[in-house]
């Protein structure tokens, strides 16, 4: 089984085939013209890595952004909570002592 070699999106093209390939645009295009679709082709995956890398860049950088937003809600709930905690807190304790006043003058 000849050993295959995966080449950019090519999965599975052997060396043959590479050769083949090759052979055509040397026939097709002219030795002169393979310089220039060399840089071209060079030019164009530097376009799409930087365009990748900026993309990804945006998606983190949105990702931070939400993962920003969630903190301060959960903070902000966090204070709320702990707020009406104490909230809760000092009504109990005004109904204990409205209550211990009421004990006192049934009492008397």
């Amino acid at each position: 089984m000849p050993a295959a070699h995966t080449f950019l999106f090519l999965n599975g093209i052997s060396g043959g085939e590479v050769i083949l390939v090759f052979l055509f645009i040397l026939i097709f295009f002219g030795a002169d013209k393979i310089p220039q679709f060399a840089r071209t082709f060079g030019r164009t995956m530097r376009q799409m890595r930087d365009a990748t890398s900026s993309i990804q860049k945006d998606f983190e950088s949105s990702a931070s952004e939400v993962r920003k937003d969630f903190k301060e809600i959960k903070d902000n709930v966090s204070r709320q909570g702990s707020q009406v905690g104490k909230d809760f807190s000092q009504f109990k304790d005004d109904v204990e002592k409205e209550g211990d006043e009421l004990n006192k003058n049934t009492r008397l």
